[in-house]
């Protein structure tokens, strides 16, 4: 019997999906630009031609992960509460993607710093730019309703605080204390501690060093 549309269309999507996940899987392992469609390719255990029926180009993959992450962020738009609530809801979502996407969390640190591959994360970013500003303009609100002087600026220096964790965190995954990085944040801020530590690895240590 032939295959419905449906199903059809299931195993098309399965296929996809296979192929982000070995792309992301292989920028991972080799770096983005080390990495080829052949091994995307035989990582994904699909032929040359199934990847390129999907993607034409590599920055076509990257740029679909890159996607899903910008995506991820807009998460912070749900965040319910008091502005004191949501600024915490926003650090601790932030450092919670931080620990546990890791993998995309490095591939859009590599597009965003290296200059060879910055106009494709430049790209993706602009191609977002709407959503982004969406989420840019609710943090604003936030520390708006927190009383800042100046919103944008403190919007600014807490994405900019944000991202050097995540970087820091890709460094040193297993020797960075992000529990203490948290209370830390919570007390500059002057939020409310925390009330249970994130369900995350966050060991005790007092210097970082790679592993």
């Amino acid at each position: 019997m032939p295959r419905s549309a449906t199903v059809n269309q299931e195993l098309r999507e399965r296929s996809r999906e296979r192929i982000l996940a070995a792309a992301l899987e292989t920028f991972a392992a080799k770096g983005y630009e080390a990495a080829s469609i052949s091994d995307i390719t035989a990582a994904a255990g699909v032929s040359r031609g199934l990847v390129s029926y999907y993607f034409a180009t590599k920055e076509q993959l990257a740029a679909e992960l890159l996607d899903r992450w910008l995506d991820g962020i807009s998460g912070l738009l749900s965040i319910q509460g008091t502005p004191d609530e949501r600024l915490a809801g926003i650090i601790d979502g932030a450092l919670m993607a931080a620990a546990t996407t890791l993998p995309i969390q490095r591939l859009a640190i590599t597009l965003m710093m290296q200059p060879t591959t910055h106009d494709v994360f430049a790209r993706v970013e602009q191609a977002k730019s709407a959503r982004l500003s969406l989420v840019e303009d609710a943090i604003r609100d936030v520390f708006a309703a927190r009383g800042a002087a100046d919103p944008a600026v403190e919007e600014m220096l807490l994405r900019a605080t944000l991202e050097g964790v995540t970087v820091k965190l890709a460094i040193y995954r297993e020797t960075f204390p992000l529990e203490a990085i948290r209370t830390r944040l919570y007390a500059g801020y002057d939020l409310p501690a925390p009330t249970a530590p994130l369900p995350v690895l966050s060991p005790a240590v007092s210097r970082l060093r790679a592993k």
